[in-house]
């Protein structure tokens, strides 16, 4: 038979809580299903000592759902008790849970009056899941005031002693079976990349657009200059044959009625001149 494996704990005022892993499961399963909506339910287990374990959950049906709160009605708390009296009649509500779509893990003004007002034992606890991240958290009883609570357990494969030696601090034993996978995955999810990567990131994002608008804009620039380079090429290495061509136009001329050609002639030279005028005769104005 396989040694029990042991977590001790040393707890001043925090309470410890343990949650069995398929609680947390349904739970996060149950705040999926209203990504933009806050979801609530009920947490069922047992408190021993500072010791408080989660074994079951309870959802809550026809809550009253915003983007940003969510209320426990009147069907809402019949339908958890009808649940709790049937299938859990030797445990107890140990706390409550509830989603934040998309906006973090915290209790607002809203869950601090539904923490004070309906979940006001000692031992009772407000777990906080947000599906958008997958970052949860639980926050307790301590001195009289709702804090976030450090001392939480996944898995329930494990049997922990409480000795009131003060601090908050925990030892695991050698023989002490790694955390539950389902439970590691969140918080290294939750986890935020470190500054330089993502500054780095975003200069080569940079750089590789501006040597991508480098390149489009060579080659569209290249189409448009090359014809005129190569023209004045042709120019700089044949100039004879350029000037024939700028000069064809003045050296072609048609021959005349007697087949000769007639010399080349400047623009000026070819423009007709204008025909002075011959003078008028004088008329004898009818004398003869």
């Amino acid at each position: 038979m396989a040694k029990q494996a042991k977590v001790k704990v040393r707890v001043s005022t925090h309470p410890v809580v343990v949650m069995e892993a398929e609680v947390a499961r349904k739970i996060r399963q149950h705040a999926r299903s209203s990504m933009k909506a806050e979801v609530c339910g009920v947490l069922i287990g047992s408190t021993e000592h500072e010791r408080m374990t989660v074994e079951a959950c309870i959802a809550g049906i026809n809550a009253a759902q915003g983007g940003a709160h969510v209320t426990f009605t009147q069907d809402t708390w019949e339908h958890i008790y009808k649940i709790k009296d049937k299938d859990f009649p030797e445990h107890k509500i140990v706390g409550w849970y509830h989603s934040h779509p998309g906006f973090g893990v915290f209790l607002s003004e809203h869950d601090l009056f539904i923490q004070q007002n309906f979940f006001s034992n000692p031992q009772q606890v407000a777990w906080v899941y947000d599906p958008h991240t997958d970052e949860e958290g639980c926050f307790g009883w301590v001195g009289g005031n709702i804090e976030k609570l450090s001392a939480v357990r996944m898995g329930y494969s494990e049997s922990i002693e409480i000795t009131n030696t003060g601090g908050n601090d925990y030892e695991d034993d050698e023989d002490t079976p790694a955390m539950d996978s389902m439970a590691r995955a969140p918080r290294e999810r939750g986890r935020q990349e470190p500054a330089w990567m993502k500054w780095t990131g975003l200069t080569m994002g940079y750089i590789a657009a501006v040597v991508l608008g480098f390149v489009l804009g060579h080659q569209w620039l290249a189409r448009q200059v090359d014809p005129v380079i190569r023209s004045y090429q042709q120019i700089l290495e044949h100039p004879m044959d350029a000037c024939r061509v700028l000069l064809q136009p003045y050296m072609q001329a048609a021959p005349d009625q007697n087949g000769a050609v007639a010399p080349i002639q400047s623009p000026q030279q070819a423009a007709p001149q204008p025909q002075p005028k011959a003078p008028a005769e004088k008329g004898n104005n009818g004398k003869h």
